[in-house]
Parts: structure tokens; sequence; C-alpha cells
């Protein structure tokens, strides 16, 4: 959700179309004086080629108007498709602080092309009018637009759909509205606009394992904006251009150190706490999803009322290139909606989705350099031209060109870390993948790196998919030899104290919008910093006899108890290297009242065992010979989620807690596993 630093950047890296109002900082004279000249001879450029049809403010049937800015080719005797771009996010033409006009490249390279691109703010925000509420609700306002596009004198009546974040999240669900100008979409990292699929039922990001994700907090206290300025009705377009040079209408919020701030409890009242505005995170809101939305569960019939695709009631019945990355926020749910729309989409729409799965952060596509280093760990030449490649797309379907995009172009590329490649297959697992599972092991003191957690086979027929290495440990030499530990039927269970004031934090991971409150704002971090802790249990296989590819879902099964209510369980997947370096892959949690199913709560006994799998994680990533495979387990990974405070109330209106000791139990009559996806070679 959060906003790209790049400015109007269409293709790929788009998660706004401008942030040109944030100018390069620290300019000396000369080259201040440097990119203003740029920034005037791009736009003198655009002039010459295209009509310019600035704050033209389109209507929707209830009246309202959204504003758009529009660049069409001047040579009016043809008509020409559309590639619509519609964002929450800041795209005045304008750069107020710079004192001249944004970058127009991508704006001047449409036009060359021979496309009519139309930027577009959603409802409620800078110059649209209406009440603002997530993913540009109502969906009738998408409807209303693509017709109106698809109706124009200049337009085709074929819209093609880009962007990336904000401005893909909302493609989905207006996708399945089956308006006949909507042709295809391009949605790039856009798992805030997915609702519930297949195991997840995330409701846009909002949940993971029935735990919220506060991502959404510190960008709600941006983006929530029920009280703002806004034009009378009958301002003219030439009076709003020109007040376009004066102010852009952005907000502009006092900063917050978001470290400091997440801690404060109740956690419905945080933004209110640092100032905020009021708004939908915590308030009651006259919009089409009636806001309050930290006070929802994950099932909760609001969360159907707005814009987020829910697959079990909106068909998506064009083609798509979907465009994903490991170290997002959402990588599974962004895969689950793949495979879900390629095998349910009717009649060629069906054959034509299409995916790209890059090795880097939230929106990071064409950040990918010759050495594309995600956090710490350097994933090799990641780049892919991304221009062609979409261009293409839109070419074949928005123009009609016989490219032979979709006969050259694989159905699914995906980027293999470790290997660092990049690699194509027909399907998602890939072609040939086979699941085999790692069971837990421990002589009862899997706490911290220096603990004797381990995860072995126990099945002599998966050897030929994860060979193992002899070990010298007598652990892992009883491993080997079929023993969890000395006594196999007794259950030498790994206990660790989850304490909600003082929560075991997030390092590293697949985040988004972390606001400077998790290291490296996310990526693949060393973990062995955090494996000192004695609030994470590690459990490490012994090193591999040679290299394996795990591509596909990760699923965590653990047998847990523990002495409160309700709590967490967390796992993170981490590839360790010979020299120790552990770096991780993925993560995900489960609230434990959640554990039998997201639409009812049933509490915890007191030290009684129950089996929870967790959601499933999701990778690619080649663990070359020696390298381990390891998991930490833990009661937090905070504040990627929100703190369970362990009362068994709801959390969000609490003030106090209690600590958990929670304990992962690992034994012939509770098997707890990890199942990775394997790739043979």
């Amino acid at each position: 959700m959060r906003p790209c630093p790049l400015g109007l950047v269409l293709f790929c890296a788009l998660a706004s179309p401008a942030l040109a109002q944030r100018p390069p900082q620290n300019l000396t004279p000369e080259e201040r004086t440097a990119l203003l000249a740029k920034r005037e001879a791009t736009e003198k450029q655009l002039e010459d080629i295209a009509v310019i049809d600035r704050k033209v403010m389109v209507p929707m049937r209830d009246g309202k108007r959204m504003a758009a800015d529009i660049y069409r080719p001047k040579d009016t005797s043809k008509k020409y498709p559309v590639i619509f771009s519609r964002t929450p996010y800041n795209f005045n033409f304008w750069d107020v602080k710079l004192g001249t006009y944004r970058d127009m490249t991508q704006e001047l390279e449409a036009v060359k092309r021979g496309y009519v691109l139309v930027e577009m703010n959603e409802r409620g925000h800078f110059f649209s009018e209406g009440d603002y509420d997530i993913l540009g609700a109502p969906l009738s306002d998408a409807d209303d637009q693509f017709t109106w596009m698809g109706s124009q004198p200049w337009s085709s009546g074929k819209v093609g759909l880009i962007g990336c974040s904000s401005t893909a999240e909302w493609q989905m669900a207006a996708a399945s509205l089956g308006n006949k100008a909507l042709t295809t979409i391009i949605p790039e990292s856009f798992g805030a606009g997915v609702g519930k699929v297949g195991p997840y039922n995330e409701q846009g990001n909002w949940y993971r394992g029935g735990a919220v994700q506060m991502l959404f907090i510190d960008w709600l206290y941006s983006e929530q904006n029920q009280v703002r300025p806004q034009f009378p009705p009958n301002t003219s377009q030439a009076d709003l251009i020109a007040a376009s040079k004066l102010f852009d209408l952005a907000p502009q919020l006092p900063p917050v150190d978001w470290g400091k701030a997440f801690t404060h409890l109740p956690e419905k009242d945080i933004i209110s706490n640092v100032g905020g505005p009021r708004g939908i995170f915590s308030d009651t809101m006259v919009n089409t999803s009636g806001g309050n939305m930290i006070a929802r569960t994950p099932n909760d019939p609001a969360w159907r009322k707005g814009g987020l695709w829910q697959s079990d009631t909106m068909p998506i019945n064009v083609p798509g290139l979907w465009m994903m990355t490991w170290y997002d926020v959402s990588t599974g749910p962004n895969l689950a909606t793949y495979n879900f729309v390629r095998e349910h989409a009717a009649g060629a729409a069906k054959d034509q989705q299409y995916a790209v799965i890059a090795p880097t952060l939230h929106c990071g596509y064409t950040r990918a350099t010759e050495h594309t280093v995600v956090g710490e760990r350097d994933m090799g030449d990641a780049r892919l031209d991304y221009s062609a490649l979409t261009y293409g797309w839109f070419d074949h379907f928005l123009k009609g060109e016989d490219n032979a995009i979709l006969t050259k172009t694989p159905k699914i590329q995906y980027y293999t870390m470790g290997s660092n490649k990049w690699q194509h297959s027909d399907t998602w697992p890939p072609v040939g993948a086979q699941t085999v599972s790692l069971s837990l092991g421990s002589q009862g003191h899997a706490a911290t790196l220096q603990g004797d957690g381990n995860l072995h086979l126990t099945s002599s027929a998966a050897e030929s998919l994860l060979p193992l290495a002899p070990s010298s440990s007598p652990v892992a030499r009883a491993v080997a030899n079929g023993k969890r530990h000395a006594n196999p039927g007794i259950d030498l269970a790994d206990t660790f104290t989850y304490d909600p004031l003082h929560p075991t934090p997030s390092y590293g991971g697949n985040v988004c919008c972390a606001a400077n409150t998790i290291p490296g704002e996310g990526g693949a971090l060393d973990q062995r910093k955090m494996e000192n802790r004695a609030d994470i249990l590690v459990y490490t296989s012994a090193p591999l006899a040679r290299g394996v590819e795990v591509s596909g879902p990760i699923t965590a099964t653990l047998y847990v108890s523990s002495d409160v209510k309700d709590t967490d369980v967390t796992v993170k997947v981490i590839d360790v290297l010979p020299d120790g370096a552990a770096y991780n892959l993925d993560e995900t949690i489960q609230r434990l009242r959640y554990r039998d199913g997201d639409d009812h709560t049933v509490w915890l006994e007191k030290d009684k065992v129950y089996k929870v799998t967790l959601t499933p994680m999701v990778t690619s990533n080649f663990f070359d010979t020696g390298h381990r495979i390891r998991i930490e387990v833990a009661g937090s990974n905070y504040p990627r989620f929100d703190r369970n405070l362990n009362t068994g109330g709801d959390n969000i209106s609490e003030t106090t807690a209690v600590t958990a000791h929670t304990s992962i139990h690992h034994s012939t009559e509770y098997p707890s596993t990890l199942t990775l996806t394997v790739v043979p070679h």
C-alpha cells in the first residue's frame, strides 16, 4: 500500500502515479537548474505530440465527480485504446515544491506508443469528490469510469489497467463487474485487494491467521481524510488547473515515531493518540463499508461491502498479467488468486493468465540490478524487461497486434533465490513439484540457536527429494536412527515465554509499509541476532548432501499447548548457509482462537494440546549443498503483526496483558511437521 518514491512509474514499480511533490533533497543550485530544465523539456515534448486535458471531472452515477488527467495523441483521425491508472495517491501534474512540472516521461512514452493515458484519483482523495473508502469503493465507480472512457470520441472502446500496490489492488473486484470496455488487467503487488481465496482469509492483508497486520495503521494515518479541503462543484476546469499550481491538496502530516506509536494501548486508539485524523480505521463512517475497520473480525460482512475481491462471488473473465515479489506482504494470497482465476475464468481468458514473481520487496520490480540486494542477501541479476513485457501485452490485447506475446512468454516466470536465476513453468507450483515433510524434534531445549531443536526426515522414501547429510551431533545421530530423543514415546516439548509488553520483534521479512519500524524495511536479514533470544525456538536440519529447489507452499503443522485462553504462534522459514548466515524466506502466524476457522472463536484449555496448521508460506529458493533448513517458532512477530494480549478479549480495546507460556510438542502422538514443496532436478 505504500507509494513508490520514484515518481510516476506506470510500468512495474508503480505504486502511485506521482510523488513529484517530493523533489530530490539537497540539490545544488546547478542540479536544481538541470532538473527544472529536464522536466520542462519533457513537458514540451509531450505538448508537441499530445492533447493534454487535465483536471477533467468525470461524473459518477451518484453525481460525485472524480478528477482525471488525460493524455492522448494529437492525430484525431484515429481512435485509441486507453491505459487507465487509478490511485489514492497524488498525481498532480505540477510539482508545487519544485515549482515546475513533475516528470512526464511515462505519459510521453504512452502517447508515443499510441495510447490514451488516463490518470484518476479515487473517490474522496485530492481533487476527486465524495467520501473516502479503501480501494476506491463503491465498485460502481469503476463501472462508471470504464463506461465513460470506452464511450469517449477518442476511445477505441478498449481499456487496460496497470499499477502497483494501491494502484493495483482495486483491479480484481473491478474486473469482476464484466464491463464491456475493460479488456485486460496488469495488477502488481496487489494483495491488499484480495479478500478471501483458498486457504487465505486476509481481507486485503488486514489479517494473517486472524492476527492484524499493522502496516495499515501507519498507512491509514496519511490516507484517511474524511475532513479535507474541497472546491465548489461549479469550479471551472481552468480554475482547477490554475489552482493545481498553487496547492496540490496533499496533506502535510506531522512526522510520527511509529516504533513508539505502535506500542500504545488500546490498539484502536493508535492513530488518534498521535493526533491523526478521524477516519475508517477506528471510526464509523458514512461510506460504502462503514469504516471502523479495526473492530471487525475476519468474517465480518463489512469486508464484502467495499472494494475487496472475494473469490467465491466475483468471477474474473479478462486476460491478466499478474506480477508479484517474494518479499512482499502477501505473495501467498497473490499466487492463490492467480491460480484461482486461471482455473475459473470463462472462455479464452482461462488460458490468458500469466504471472511474474520477482525476488524483490513490495513493488520493487524495476529496482532490480545486476546485483539485486534484498535486505542483506545478494539475489544476483534479477532484472527483467518489464516495459517490453507490459507494452507487448497491451499491444496484443488493446491494439489487437499479432506480436506472439502469448506464445513467446512463459505462463509463469519465477525467480529462484539461492541459484539466483529466472525460471519458468506452466503451473504453480512448478511442474513435477512434490511435497516432503520434516519433523520437529529436540531433547526439550530448542530455545535459542544454541538449543537442540532439529528438523529431520522420518521416511526413507523422502531422502531422494531431500537428502540430508549425516551429522556428528549426538542428537542428529539419534534422529538419523529414527529416534527423536532417548525415549521416542516421551513427549519432550519445547516451551517459550511470550510477554505482550516485551514481544518478539520483527526482523526483516515479507512486508510493506513498515514506516521504519522493521529493520531493513523488510527483506532477507541474517537472523542469528534474533536467534539468541530465549523466546524463540529454533529447529534446524542437518546439512544437505546436494542442492534442493523448494518452490511452492510451505506449511507448518504444530501441536501446541498454552496456559492462557488465547495466544499466537509464529513461524519463520530460513535458509542457513555453511558459514552460519541465516536468511529468512517467509513467515506466518496463527491466532489460536481461530485455529479451527476464522468464522468463530474457540478458546484454549490450559495445557491441552491442539493441532494447529498455520496459513501457508511460499517461496522459491535453492538450498545449495551444505545449506540447512531452519524454522523459528515464537509468540509474536511485532510490529509486522499486532500483539495478542493473551486475555481472550478483543485485543483492540484492552490495555492490560497476560504473559503466556506456550509449548510445541513433537512425538509419535504429536507429530509437528514442516511440509516443503520440492522441485526435483
